[in-house]
């Protein structure tokens, strides 16, 4: 069985957690509970698109509470 996260010819979703921690996923799978489809299209596009707006690899918590003790 090929691995479903690495297939270039599926379809696939990019998912988001309240952490704005980024996520690749089989578009034949639900997405796990805490997490939000924000994008759904070729895995290029959606690496693409990972690759784009997941620039600070920090948890969201981490990044907050680095604002509030500076």
């Amino acid at each position: 069985m090929t691995n479903p996260f690495e297939n270039p010819e599926a379809e696939y979703l990019v998912l988001i957690n309240e952490e704005k921690q980024y996520s690749l996923w089989p578009k034949f799978a639900e997405a796990p509970a805490g997490w939000t489809v924000v994008h759904d299209s070729d895995r290029a596009s959606c690496i693409e698109y990972i690759n784009a707006n997941w620039t600070d690899m920090r948890p969201n918590s981490l990044v907050q509470q680095m604002h509030t003790t500076a």
